[in-house]
């Protein structure tokens, strides 16, 4: 992992990507690419709703040049390998365009506050489309933590892509708890992700819980508060069954985990 892709809009999550994508970028020794994007709303076939489209991206406009100006001032003095493009568009075309030969995409779970809807989901639609893990980090967060990592395992397709995605931020951890539920959707056995993880020197501890009464996402989340963990490394789903039995689990991870997450797909 060397080619860590940021999304830059001025928007209240932006502090919270640039700094989580420095502190992995300052930990692998890695190169950031910023890809700035100016939201191109969905302009209106009524006039008066069309004048008011127009307004909007002329603001967008502005707003994103001055904070390509900061910005690129502020990289300037961070110490780190960088490098910035410049796209318009939707955020999720333009980061899927952005990836193809990046190793982490840092975006927010969720972006509540835009006035674009169609960007508000932003994690949930890029997800689907790329083959690199997604950080997406709380708005709040102000710098990532990489010493505990949580493996929400289940032994599918899903996170094992993010397990592999995610070896090298494993490797930094002083602690890596490999986490599954036994409540019958577990694919494969956690021990193997365990010795999987062991062969890069990664020595993970594992902890099952039979529960079959509370969502996934309540128990991932109860215990990354009693190991306090830093960050979780779980799938994500789309469609048909596992859309059903995990795929809710990702929303709801999306829309209100207090830490960060790893996504795979």
């Amino acid at each position: 992992m060397k080619n860590v892709l940021l999304l830059v809009h001025d928007d209240p999550g932006q502090e919270a990507r640039l700094q989580a994508a420095l502190d992995i970028v300052r930990a692998i020794q890695g190169h950031l690419s910023c890809v700035n994007v100016t939201i191109i709303p969905m302009f209106s076939g009524d006039y008066a709703f069309g004048v008011a489209d127009a307004s909007l991206y002329d603001d967008e406009r502005r707003r994103e040049a001055a904070n390509k100006v900061e910005l690129e001032r502020r990289l300037g003095l961070e110490g780190v390998s960088w490098d910035w493009v410049d796209v318009t568009g939707s955020i999720a075309q333009e980061i899927i365009a952005a990836s193809t030969l990046s190793d982490l995409i840092v975006l927010n779970r969720k972006l509540d506050s835009l006035p674009f809807p169609a960007a508000r989901d932003v994690a949930s639609r890029i997800i689907t489309h790329v083959r690199v893990p997604i950080l997406a980090v709380p708005d709040g967060l102000a710098r990532l933590a990489l010493d505990r990592a949580l493996v929400a395992w289940d032994g599918h397709m899903s996170v094992a892509n993010a397990l592999r995605g995610s070896v090298p931020l494993l490797g930094l951890a002083s602690e890596v708890e490999i986490f599954t539920i036994r409540d019958g959707s577990t694919q494969a056995d956690p021990a193997e992700a365990a010795a999987y993880l062991s062969r890069y020197g990664i020595h993970a501890v594992i902890r099952e819980v039979d529960d079959r009464h509370h969502a996934a996402d309540q128990l991932i989340a109860a215990e990354c508060g009693r190991c306090a963990a830093d960050y979780v490394v779980m799938g994500a789903y789309s469609r048909g069954r596992m859309m059903e039995a995990f795929g809710g689990v990702t929303r709801r991870m999306l829309a209100s985990s207090t830490v960060p997450l790893i996504l795979g797909h």
